[in-house]
């Protein structure tokens, strides 16, 4: 019996390993362009419509020219706004809350902007919406020198500083994940992460001012 028990925990141990191998990210990551690409098993725990989400985040800071730091600071502030969903509803319709005036929470989109955002269409297309947010990261002082949630937190202006703090690992994850070669384009250069030059779920964080 013993023997039989050791050779089902050798098997079990087997089978695990070959799992492990199977579902881990690729070593050299994904290219950013390619969504069909991205690892069915997701990353980090975070799959398919999210990863595609966080990929307009992170293309979205590249072209504003946030290096990696600004990525990820971009990535953990929407995985904890919306899960790196782009949702049509926010904090008011989950949990009732509201803002310092008692007025009604409009948050809504990847970002859960309110309506001083923008416009509903804006705010619900992800690529306004996070350039939006890096536009308004990049006028905190030195923001590079605060903690990440920190900086979040002066840019969403939510109740709790450090609720970003948390996605601080995934977000760097998926970031190095989606920031792979990609194929070449024809022309014998080839797209992909490239240098970047400049600064950088659950529903909601708690209300927002602003």
């Amino acid at each position: 019996m013993a023997a039989v028990t050791a050779g089902v925990a050798v098997l079990a141990s087997g089978l695990l390993a070959i799992l492990a191998l199977i579902t881990a990210p690729r070593a050299e990551g994904y290219c950013l362009d390619q969504p069909e690409a991205y690892p069915a098993f997701g990353v980090s725990g975070w799959h398919g419509e999210q990863l595609e989400n966080a990929a307009t985040v992170v293309r979205t800071a590249r072209e504003l020219g946030f290096a990696r730091d600004g990525q990820i600071v971009g990535v953990m502030a929407a995985m904890g706004e919306s899960s790196l969903r782009n949702l049509d509803h926010g904090d008011w319709e989950t949990s009732g809350v509201v803002n310092p005036d008692g007025s009604r929470t409009t948050s809504i989109g990847l970002s859960q902007q309110q309506d001083w955002w923008g416009s509903a269409a804006e705010r619900m297309d992800p690529v306004t919406a996070s350039s939006m947010f890096f536009t308004r990261l990049r006028r905190v002082p030195d923001w590079q020198t605060l903690q990440p949630s920190h900086a979040i937190n002066r840019v969403q202006i939510n109740a709790d500083p450090e609720h970003y703090a948390r996605f601080a690992d995934d977000a760097a994850a998926v970031v190095d994940a989606l920031s792979g070669p990609c194929p070449s384009t024809g022309s014998g250069t080839q797209t992909g992460s490239g240098t970047q030059t400049g600064s950088g779920t659950q529903t909601g964080s708690g209300t927002q001012t602003g």
